[in-house]
């Protein structure tokens, strides 16, 4: 086709070949970028492969968590009332959910004094919780270092530039401070990048954390209320 533009109109034909070189050189920005950052942007990449990799798999597992059958309670208040235990405790086998978890606990408890029950159906929610938020300390983690890596290369890019106009002497050119100055602005960049997606991601996964143990806390308030009411003769 270019061939064909160049017979045709050759202006053409050129403007054609110079959009094409700076889409080529469009594409390959971001990596000649990212190498312009030196070694720190190794830590970087890999900080920011764990990150969505552990927001990953967190939000997979609390959204797993948190999906129990609505009629779950009703179902196992029936149970109890009528005596079936062992029907009750099927039920909750069946649910792979914490909430299921720790009504099955207190299940396993009952006849002895209620306060026992409580302490054990808490015992579980507690480990439970701590399961849900395995991950999260090292995303905050990743929130918090990876700006200062970037900062860290900032410094030392810095400090390149100003090296090297030290060794120049009188005879400073602006090249001399664009390769230091390319790299402090690189690793800033990349690592407010990063750490801004843990941060939020962070966040995100708190919430739904916080939103599932209101779940559990009002589920074990009803299991605790059920144990309280007259079972049916």
């Amino acid at each position: 086709m270019l061939l064909t533009l160049l017979q045709i109109d050759p202006e053409l034909a050129g403007a054609a070949m110079e959009a094409a070189v700076q889409q080529e050189e469009l594409s390959f920005s971001l990596i000649q970028m990212a190498l312009k950052g030196g070694w720190l942007m190794i830590p970087l990449l890999l900080l920011s492969i764990m990150a969505i990799y552990i927001f990953g798999e967190r939000w997979w597992a609390i959204r797993k968590s948190a999906q129990i059958d609505p009629n779950f309670m009703n179902e196992i208040h029936d149970a109890i009332h009528q005596g079936r235990i062992n029907t009750a405790l099927d039920l909750c086998r069946r649910s792979e959910s914490p909430i299921a978890r720790m009504i099955e606990k207190g299940i396993e408890r009952i006849g002895r004094p209620l306060s026992d029950i409580q302490a054990a159906v808490e015992n579980i929610g507690n480990v439970e919780v701590a399961r849900l938020e395995k991950g999260l300390p090292m995303l905050a983690t990743i929130a918090g270092g990876a700006p200062m890596i970037g900062f860290l290369g900032t410094v030392m890019g810095m400090i390149q530039a100003f090296f090297n106009m030290a060794q120049a002497g009188n005879n400073i050119d602006i090249s001399l401070l664009s390769g230091g100055i390319y790299t402090a602005m690189v690793t800033t960049v990349a690592g407010l990048f990063v750490g801004i997606l843990a941060y939020f991601g962070y966040n995100f996964l708190t919430a739904k954390i916080s939103d599932l143990i209101f779940k559990m806390e009002s589920n074990t308030i009803e299991f605790m209320d059920l144990l309280h009411e007259p079972s049916e003769k």
